[in-house]
């Protein structure tokens, strides 16, 4: 990130410790069960308290230097508006069932997780990837929101359509899903809302209160660095909850792993070079790119956990989402910059 020392450290060797929290985790979990066992009993319901402490941190400074009063002069390339929505919102879905169907059709609870999966763009972690490869903050803050919203409208109607109507055209059984919209908001609401909020409060109120300058030049250096000590802390979490399990069924993982890989990297390249074709910035592309190919897993995971069961099928395909968005989303962030280098 530019300007900020005390995160040129990290940030150098990110993928590094990005591994390394992933290995931390899984010994964890492994030599240490009662651990995951304890972090999985500090929860409301589908909500896990720690994983939730740790992504609103992660996405609250981000949010903080995003200058809202900025974001409606963003949208005047209508193109790289309605190019993002088509890919985010049929293109992606459609994508991600098919490659469910192509790798898991003899699978059919990995199949349904990734479908949910699918239908559930992100909210939360890619205002981090798009932090860590110098998006646009106000362009991705912008998206968030409209995801957001059109997640509570869409999510169970889309549910409905990939889950119940389109796998018997497939040769594949129905799957009947009752989704609340209360579930939904609620899951929005805690990874979104809060850090949202957080965000325009103390931004508005301390450039009020301090001056512009004070908040640019010595409060966001100050909270920039919890962005990658909490995305590090957030990874041993998930890593461990799931560590023991990933050994024991290591072939599962991959069978889970492998559409998944493709999916956001399709997303991705697909995304970036679209924008790219209308006639957007760097900043941009990023931003639309990484919206595109994140998607939101804890929506996702509260759902198969809700509806199969924390036991199920549905819900282990969907902790492996965020253990392979994760490093791949990472090494994202990488090609975004070499594709800067050489495009823009």
């Amino acid at each position: 990130m530019p300007g900020n020392k005390r995160l040129g450290f990290l940030d150098r060797y990110l993928t590094l410790w990005i591994f390394m929290a992933m290995a931390v985790g899984v010994a964890i979990g492994v030599v240490f069960p009662s651990v995951p066992a304890l972090i999985q009993g500090m929860g409301d319901g589908t909500t896990n308290t720690p994983l939730a402490i740790g992504l609103i941190l992660m996405m609250y400074p981000p949010l903080a230097k995003v200058r809202y009063e900025e974001i409606p002069a963003l949208f005047a390339n209508k193109g790289l508006f309605f190019s993002n929505m088509l890919i985010t919102w049929v293109v992606g879905p459609l994508l991600m069932f098919g490659l469910s169907v192509v790798f898991l059709s003899d699978y059919p609870e990995y199949l349904s997780g990734l479908i949910l999966i699918g239908i559930a763009p992100c909210i939360a972690m890619v205002i981090v990837w798009n932090e860590l490869a110098e998006g646009n903050r106000e362009y991705i803050a912008a998206l968030v929101g409209i995801n957001s919203v059109l997640q509570l409208l869409l999510f169970s109607i889309y549910a409905w359509f990939f889950l119940e109507k389109l796998p018997p055209f497939f040769g594949l059984d129905s799957i009947q899903v009752d989704i609340g919209i209360a579930e939904i908001a609620k899951t929005v609401g805690i990874y979104l809302g809060i850090p949202f909020l957080m965000g325009v409060v103390s931004r508005y109120g301390l450039i009020a209160l301090k001056g512009e300058a004070w908040f640019n030049q010595q409060y966001i250096p100050r909270i920039s660095p919890i962005t990658l000590t909490a995305l590090l802390l957030t990874i041993v979490i998930m890593f461990s909850l799931k560590g023991e399990l990933m050994l024991k069924l290591p072939m599962d993982v991959v069978r889970v792993a492998i559409p998944l890989v493709l999916y956001f990297c399709i997303m991705f390249g697909l995304m970036f070079f679209v924008a790219k074709k209308v006639g957007a910035s760097y900043s941009e592309t990023a931003a639309v790119s990484f919206s595109a190919a994140g998607n939101n897993f804890e929506l996702a995971i509260a759902v198969a956990i809700g509806v199969f069961g924390l036991n199920s099928g549905q819900a282990f395909a969907g902790v492996i989402g965020p253990l392979v968005e994760v490093p791949v989303l990472i090494l994202m962030v990488k090609l975004a910059f070499a594709l800067k280098k050489r495009y823009f």
